[in-house]
C-alpha cells in the first residue's frame, strides 16, 4: 500500500494516442494526476 510521503513504484502505461508514458518522465515534477476511465472501452 503507498501511504503520504511514499515514492510510487514506477509503471508505464499508453496513452490515448498509442505513446508510452512511465511515472519516472514525471519524477521530480509537483505533481501527478492519474485519472483512470473505468469501462471506456
Amino acid at each position: 500500500m503507498i501511504t503520504e510521503q511514499n515514492i510510487a513504484p514506477d509503471f508505464t502505461l499508453m496513452d490515448f494516442q498509442g505513446h508510452q508514458v512511465s511515472l519516472a518522465d514525471y519524477r521530480g515534477k509537483s505533481y501527478v494526476v492519474l485519472i483512470f476511465n473505468r469501462g471506456f472501452m
